[in-house]
Formats: structure tokens, C-alpha cells, sequence
């Protein structure tokens, strides 16, 4: 738990400092749990943080914040980012995403495939798959890495 607590003050410092340059407004909230570390940046709805939101942004600031705890402890982290509630966000998308693959399922295909997706959010594409009664694995290789869903 103190790795995971110093990995999120590593790369909450480094987010701060990339927010003070950029001139963005942000509150940084650090939390633990399920083996990761997770730093959420947040600001009230007029901010402009809404800038540094969009899914791939925040998926090369989460790399960024990454590699800078791997320099500074040596270790790979599987730190998460949210900023402005872009997680939360990704997690409807693909809650529709697995909708439509269901129906599609459902309606006599085989299998579906999804495109590819981050590691976090083929778990979280898993676990969505799962309470739907389906089963789901992940296939490829690298950045090719997507999820296939079947009966």
C-alpha cells in the first residue's frame, strides 16, 4: 500500500507541475486500491481542464505520469488517470459497447470483436461481458490486443 500511495504522489506532483505549466486549473485527488494506484484530476464545469480530457489525451498524460514513477522508484506502475471524469465517461462508452456486442450475440453471431484497448479497459470490458452471462478474451498482440466476446 505505501508504494502504491508513493506512486500517486510521484505522479500527482508530476500532473500538478504539467497543469502549472500549461496554466490549467486542477484539484488532485490520490486514491489506492485494487493493486493500482489512481490520481483524478478535477475542476469546477467552467474550467478549461475539459482540454487535457479527451480519451487520448489522457491515455499519453497517464504514460507520461507512468514513466515518470518508473524514474523515480525503478518500478512499473499500472497507474491510473482520470481527469475530469474522462474515466468515468470511457466506462459508459463501453458499457455501450458491449450492449451492441450482446445484441449481436444475441441475434445468432458467433463471436464479436471489439477493437483494440488498453489492458484496463479490456478488464473492464470483461467484467461487463461476465455479469452479462457471456464470455469474453482477450486476443492479439501489443496494440492489436482487443477483446472477443462469444456465448
Amino acid at each position: 500500500m505505501e508504494q502504491l500511495e508513493a506512486e500517486g504522489d510521484i505522479a500527482a506532483d508530476y500532473i500538478e507541475e504539467l497543469l502549472d505549466i500549461t496554466d490549467l486549473d486542477g484539484d488532485i485527488d490520490i486514491d489506492a486500491r485494487d493493486g493500482r494506484a489512481y490520481v483524478s484530476v478535477n475542476s469546477s464545469s467552467d474550467s478549461n481542464l475539459r482540454l487535457l480530457s479527451r480519451p487520448d489525451t489522457v491515455t499519453a498524460l497517464q504514460e507520461l505520469a507512468r514513466i515518470a514513477v518508473q524514474t523515480k522508484t525503478g518500478n512499473f506502475s499500472r497507474l491510473i488517470l482520470d481527469v475530469g471524469g474522462s474515466r468515468e465517461a470511457r466506462e459508459g462508452e463501453l458499457a455501450k459497447l458491449v450492449e451492441r456486442a450482446a445484441e449481436r450475440i444475441e441475434g445468432g453471431a458467433a463471436s464479436v470483436d471489439l477493437p483494440p484497448m488498453s489492458s484496463y479497459e479490456r478488464k473492464l470490458v470483461h467484467d461487463l461481458v461476465a455479469a452479462k452471462g457471456l464470455v469474453s478474451e482477450s486476443e492479439g498482440e501489443g496494440r492489436d490486443r482487443h477483446t472477443v466476446i462469444t456465448r
